[in-house]
């Protein structure tokens, strides 16, 4: 590994209290918080599916908090235009008369949370996709980089889909992980309840990572030692999904990069300098559940995606 300016184990530990200052106002959902961060050491963005109410807003907005990141926001509509994202050209009155200025949109932040991404356009969902693609947005012939970091995570609603546009299956390839955010335990569910129904506002969180650090641990996390036999072991997971008899459509190479640098990231976030086949198991879900179609006669026994994943898990 390359030396970084801050010691590893001083990164790591950071990293460990990232998630309890998290932990202050998100109660519970320790998986989706891991995978969250799992997908930012990546420098990935993430798609998340959940029914209303469950904190996604407060998740990401805390995460970014805590790491000291400019947060965004986009609700999505029907009516919302690509440059409503983007940005557009202005005219702005000055001493020397008027000129074209560029106005930037949210996209221009370190983590942005694009609400209901199936309720915006075709046209709008491709302009962020090309963003968070490029890391960069042209417009009228000049090209504006995003800031570095960046991190888009996509919310769909899995209920009330009269009038949306859910997101091709070629165009969710671009998302790192597919989150899945489940609702709270009754213990979980009353700690919350008293959480924000005795008190003021939202708990206060420390800022225990700056984004320099973070950039440090993105950069650490590509160099964790991964054994031949275990990465050679998750290119097969993400090849057997082309050829099982319940997939019609299997996964790409884009997957099985992004089950290895998903590895890596949760090795380093636990601490460990190598990467182990607990690792590949725990990340395999996210990174495939949203880039393989089950077929007719999966779907007939009710089978999910995540059975299948587990099933080739167990083969390989």
């Amino acid at each position: 590994m390359s030396e970084p300016t801050t010691d590893i184990d001083t990164l790591q530990e950071r990293l460990g209290r990232v998630r309890e200052e998290v932990g202050k106002r998100i109660v519970g959902q320790r998986e989706v918080l891991e995978r969250l961060l799992v997908c930012i050491l990546a420098d990935g963005n993430a798609l998340l599916e959940s029914n209303p109410g469950l904190g996604k807003t407060t998740m990401v907005r805390t995460v970014a908090d805590v790491i000291d990141l400019d947060f965004s926001r986009v609700q999505n509509t029907p009516d919302l235009m690509p440059s409503d994202i983007t940005g557009t050209e202005i005219i702005r009155e000055s001493s020397d008369g008027r000129e074209f200025v560029f106005e930037k949109g949210p996209i221009f932040a370190n983590v942005v949370l694009a609400d209901e991404i199936n309720r915006a356009t075709p046209k709008t969902q491709a302009a962020l996709l090309e963003a968070m693609q490029e890391k960069q947005v042209t417009a009228a012939g000049d090209t504006y980089d995003l800031p570095r970091p960046f991190f888009v995570l996509a919310t769909q609603n899995p209920i009330d889909q009269e009038g949306t546009y859910p997101l091709p299956e070629a165009q969710t390839d671009r998302f790192l992980l597919k989150l899945v955010l489940d609702y709270p335990s009754f213990d979980e569910e009353r700690d919350i309840v008293n959480l924000y129904t005795q008190g003021g506002s939202a708990p206060p969180v420390e800022k225990v990572l700056s984004l320099s650090e973070l950039r440090e641990v993105q950069s650490l996390v590509r160099e964790v030692p991964i054994a031949e036999e275990i990465r050679n072991r998750a290119i097969e997971v993400v090849r057997a999904t082309r050829e099982a008899d319940t997939v019609d459509f299997g996964a790409s190479p884009r997957a099985s990069m992004g089950l290895i640098v998903t590895a890596k990231a949760r090795a380093f976030l636990h601490g460990r300098n190598h990467v182990s086949w607990e690792d590949v198991i725990a990340m395999a879900p996210p990174v495939l559940r949203h880039r393989i179609m089950l077929d007719f006669r999966a779907e007939r026994e009710g089978l999910t995606t995540d059975d299948v994943i587990d099933q080739l898990l167990s083969e390989v």
